[in-house]
């Protein structure tokens, strides 16, 4: 059985973590055939949206605490091992997540803790099932968040409340996780994938270019300031307007019709 599985239809792309049997946590074999993934998401102009989401009743476990007791057990790694393990290994998920610039969705389905949860915050929207429960558990085992947990958090939720979940480790529902605005949506369980593929399918039929062009402004205008962040604005915004899509919306408009973007 793969652990991760991965199709395209209509422009989107569908990324199934594929372990249920152990809450699909991660081994070797999963992050290489994701990071392949995510490749070709990233360099496919065909693909315009991604959807990550888990097999069975998880989302994400995180790493698999079983592999790591046994390397504690043994002392079988050196702190630059692990520190190699991790950079090459669940490492290069976020690194090739910032080089993709179109939409990405996170639909929640059950647990995620631990770097699960991580994978989750790395998407631009997380849509969640309702019986989703969510938490930052690095703290159970005595560790620190170590792929970008304590980086996204505090974007996301703020710093006293990220805080708070990080030192705690304590899960919470999917209706708390949308109350603190971890979560965009919440939906009952078996409506989960419908709607997180037709939210999907709205933005693949959208003006790819200003799609992508907005992820990129508001993803530098977090790390940037108002002078840096319109000059960019102001660099990106004649590109668009050459497009054939800018064409289009703009007839449709005057028109009185639906656009039929074509990126």
């Amino acid at each position: 059985m793969e652990d991760l599985l991965f199709e395209v239809s209509e422009g989107i792309a569908l990324l199934t973590l594929n372990r249920p049997e152990r809450r699909n946590a991660f081994t070797p074999p999963m992050l290489d055939a994701w990071a392949e993934a995510l490749l070709r998401c990233r360099d496919d102009d065909a693909i315009r949206v991604l959807v990550l989401t888990g097999a069975g009743g998880a989302f994400c476990a995180g790493g698999d605490v079983g592999r790591m007791k046994e390397n504690a057990d043994a002392g079988v790694e050196t702190p630059l091992e692990q520190k190699t393990f991790i950079w090459q290994g669940i490492g290069r998920i976020p690194r090739l997540l910032m080089e993709i610039d179109k939409p990405f969705i996170a639909a929640v389905n059950g647990v995620a803790a631990g770097a699960g949860l991580d994978m989750a915050l790395m998407a631009d929207l997380i849509f969640a099932a309702r019986s989703a429960r969510m938490g930052e558990t690095y703290i159970r085992v005595g560790l620190i968040p170590g792929d970008g947990g304590a980086w996204l958090l505090p974007r996301i939720v703020g710093m006293s409340k990220a805080l708070e979940l990080l030192w705690t480790g304590d899960m919470i529902d999917a209706d708390e996780a949308l109350r603190i605005g971890l979560v965009n949506r919440v939906f009952d369980d078996a409506r989960l994938m419908d709607e997180t593929m037709a939210f999907a399918a709205r933005l693949a039929r959208g003006p790819t270019q200003a799609i992508r062009m907005t992820k990129r402004l508001c993803r530098q205008g977090v790390q940037t300031g108002l002078i840096e962040h319109m000059d960019l604005a102001t660099s990106h915004q004649p590109i668009l307007k050459a497009t054939a899509d800018h064409r289009e919306a703009v007839a449709a408009f005057r028109e009185k019709r639906a656009p039929r973007f074509r990126g």
